[in-house]
């Protein structure tokens, strides 16, 4: 089904599978090119007979309540990124040989080919800060840029706004790749691969091979995280284009055609002239916001992508000094008698928490919630070393506690029976408790917050205010 010309989708018959944030911009952008379009939805509650109502009025169909049968005469199915591969809907689609794209896909078919070219990233973990990171250094190389994609600003408005832009720093879930088979970045990197979302996927060998789709066609680097041999192993697989080549990041010394840490310095040995000799200074690890290792590693992997579109090194170290993380994301709240108190709220899953547990020494954690079906021995086993008391919370606790007494059984731990609103605020007390003078006390839950919270930013900002609370009292 072709694309670039407008007079394409007059008459064409589209369905768009989800409203939402994806769906609806979908459903007009299609009706305004003249596609018939008809919306389908699973649910049928108060928010979807408003959104329901929105489209109708515009003159497009909705269907509220069946996303399962596929609507008479689609030719195209364009799907929210969120529906599972294994829908109903998708089976009669590809029963009828109909294709299915995703939002990132239409954006990508609509984009005047000659417009700004795609950084992407995709990783289980730090993909918006490391985007965030990209926009900043490309901002302060002077290029007009916006980080797009699974964050703020929708792929379709940034390809079809007034807004001109000279590169776009994309983020891409795995679903978004999925559903996106033609798009062919300028550049991509893969930050990590950690099990994630599998009851989405099928397996983790269907969740990497999503996520190794950003690299196809890549035309200057394929960026891959050393310390994550999958990673390296999907830009193995890729088919690239010609003179395209492989970047590694690592927080070690970098080799050629690697960027990694010298003495607290970010250096490129990727893009500079003669690699086997030479070394460029990006940035001192100083200059990263917060200097987990972590957040080193996003920073390279950002870095590495500005520099394969040609960004000069001063602009990597001013673009990470003007960089502020979003909330929840390893902030620190405050000292109170000596001990820093840590939101971490974002850190939903193992891979996320272990992160966040290797940037301080000797901790008193905050975990638990909706385990989502993970196992905590791992993260438990690498850990315990650096913990010195643990306050569980949330409907899964049992999991990490198990675990605990599995691989740190000497760690005192205070297992919170309530989710009331005051559950935060006993936690944060009981931790005070374990804490002494030099500690951490960190809320990386390993866990999603539903059980307790709306999501993890009120998570986070219950934590922050039981902290203040504490504060005021010490």
């Amino acid at each position: 089904m072709g694309s670039q010309e407008v007079t394409d989708w007059q008459g064409k018959h589209v369905t768009v599978a989800g409203l939402g944030v994806s769906g609806i911009p979908a459903a007009k952008v299609l009706h305004g090119l003249g596609a018939v379009v008809t919306v389908v939805n699973d649910g049928d509650d108060e928010r979807s007979r408003a959104q329901a109502a929105e489209l109708e009025a515009l003159g497009i169909t909705v269907r509220l309540g069946d996303g399962a049968t596929l609507p008479e005469g689609t030719e195209l199915i364009v799907t929210a990124p969120g529906w599972k591969p294994d829908k109903p809907l998708f089976a009669a689609a590809a029963a009828a040989g109909v294709p299915v794209w995703g939002d990132v896909e239409l954006a990508w078919r609509l984009r005047d080919p000659d417009a700004a070219p795609w950084l992407a990233v995709t990783g289980t973990n730090g993909k918006t800060t490391t985007v965030q990171m990209l926009a900043s250094i490309l901002k302060a190389a002077g290029l007009r840029t916006a980080a797009v994609g699974n964050i703020g600003v929708s792929l379709l408005d940034a390809v079809l706004g007034e807004e001109r832009y000279d590169v776009l720093a994309v983020e891409l879930s795995s679903y978004q790749l999925h559903w996106a088979p033609s798009l062919r970045a300028h550049s991509g990197a893969v930050l990590n691969l950690a099990p994630d979302h599998l009851d989405w996927h099928g397996s983790m060998e269907a969740y990497a091979a999503d996520k190794g789709r950003i690299y196809e066609g890549n035309r200057v680097a394929c960026v891959y995280n050393l310390a994550d041999k999958a990673t390296e192993d999907l830009v193995r697989e890729a088919d690239v284009e010609e003179g395209c080549r492989a970047v590694g990041f690592t927080l070690g010394t970098p080799g050629p055609s690697q960027l990694g840490v010298v003495e607290g310095i970010l250096v490129d040995r990727a893009f500079v002239e003669n690699r086997q000799k030479n070394a460029q200074e990006l940035a001192e690890v100083s200059d990263v916001k917060p200097p987990a290792p972590h957040n080193i590693a996003n920073a390279l992997a950002a870095a590495a992508l500005a520099r394969a579109f040609g960004v000069p090194a001063a602009a990597v170290r001013d673009g990470l000094r003007a960089f502020t993380p979003d909330a929840h994301r390893i902030a620190h709240v405050a000292d109170v008698d000596g001990v820093a108190y840590v939101d971490d709220s974002k850190a939903t899953n193992t891979h996320a928490a272990e992160a966040s547990l290797a940037a301080y020494e000797s901790i008193v954690w905050i975990a638990g919630g909706l385990a989502k079906g993970a196992t905590f021995d791992e993260l438990v086993a690498k850990s315990a070393k650096r913990l010195r008391g643990v306050v569980l919370i949330g409907a899964d606790r049992a999991l990490i506690r198990e675990a605990l007494v599995r691989h740190a059984p000497e760690v005192p731990v205070v297992d919170l029976d309530r989710t009331d609103t005051g559950a935060m605020l006993a936690a944060v007390r009981e931790a005070r408790g374990l804490a002494r003078k030099g500690d951490t006390v960190l809320l990386a839950p390993a866990c999603a917050s539903m059980d307790m919270f709306a999501n993890y930013n009120k998570r986070g900002d219950a934590f922050a205010e039981a902290v203040r609370a504490l504060g005021a009292s010490a």
